[in-house]
């Protein structure tokens, strides 16, 4: 009952400033201007490719405030489309899930497994910008199969289009919950991390059940990593992937937040469908 990762949530220092990063390295276009009661937020949103990003400041006290209080900014939260939200809603009441409704979306009020989640109605939408989509967002657990079940049992997924995911070389074990395969890329990464694997079990140990990072695809990733170096801004290429294929942005970049950039379609590389990825494979790790 999911169609897509729709949006990501942020905090951030300075909404303007966010804003003229996201025009400058992604050709992100301002779509609004507004609030949140429930998170107690002021809100800026942009649209790059078909995907929002929500940049949000605390407003007063509420989940936003505590975020910038404890982390100072960063990845808060993701949102995901579905084609009925109406009766996504009944499907989350009749489970005992706390929800709360404001302007149209549906936010869970209980970020069991630390992913602050917001759903909306699946609209059609033009693309905007340098890139194509947000399509991943990364969820380390202490027990990824936990939490893949509450996930597929909650929003109604289906745990035999998922596909299993691993790294020696980042350090952790999961699951891809893809949504629609081979149709699109998108899901939640559910890992758990070894102890002592590398950054993201450095953060798993700082900050719990939580979100990580998020990826994205592009036409051209050699284009955007241009648009990186011409702003000052930190990347790495991906190890052991074949250039022009995949980068990854530094926090630093971005207001705290990480994020993987995977040439269109070349994320099948190690989702399920290599015969999809439409250029060379590296070893497959990732």
């Amino acid at each position: 009952m999911l169609s897509y990762v729709d949006r990501i949530q942020m905090v951030v220092p300075d909404r303007k400033v966010a804003v003229e990063r996201w025009k400058a390295v992604f050709g992100a276009e301002q779509v609004g201007e507004d609030g949140s009661k429930h998170l107690n937020a002021h809100r800026t949103t942009v649209q790059a490719g078909r995907s929002l990003f929500e940049f949000l400041e605390p407003a007063g006290p509420g989940p936003i405030q505590t975020f910038r209080e404890t982390w100072g900014q960063g990845l808060y939260g993701a949102g995901f489309s579905t084609p009925d939200l109406g009766a996504m809603a009944k499907r989350l009441a009749e489970k005992g899930e706390a929800t709360v409704e404001e302007q149209g979306r549906i936010y869970l009020t209980n970020a069991r497994f630390g992913m602050p989640t917001v759903l909306v109605q699946e609209e059609p939408c033009e693309y905007v910008g340098h890139i194509r989509c947000v399509y991943e967002v990364t969820n380390p657990v202490t027990a990824w199969k936990e939490a893949s079940d509450y996930y597929t049992d909650l929003f109604g997924l289906a745990e035999s289009r998922y596909c299993p995911i691993g790294s020696k070389l980042y350090g952790y074990k999961g699951t891809l919950t893809l949504f629609e395969p081979p149709d699109r890329l998108d899901r939640i990464e559910v890992v758990e991390t070894y102890e002592g694997g590398g950054a993201m079990d450095r953060f798993y140990r700082k900050r719990g059940p939580s979100l990580y990072m998020c990826y994205i695809e592009t036409d051209d990733v050699d284009a955007l990593a241009a648009r990186l170096e011409a702003n000052n801004l930190r990347y790495a290429p991906g190890e052991n992937r074949p250039p022009g294929t995949n980068i990854f942005i530094h926090p630093q970049a971005l207001f705290g937040m990480l994020m993987g950039v995977s040439k269109t379609k070349y994320g099948w590389a190690w989702s399920g469908h290599p015969e999809l990825a439409g250029a060379p494979l590296g070893d497959g790790t990732h």
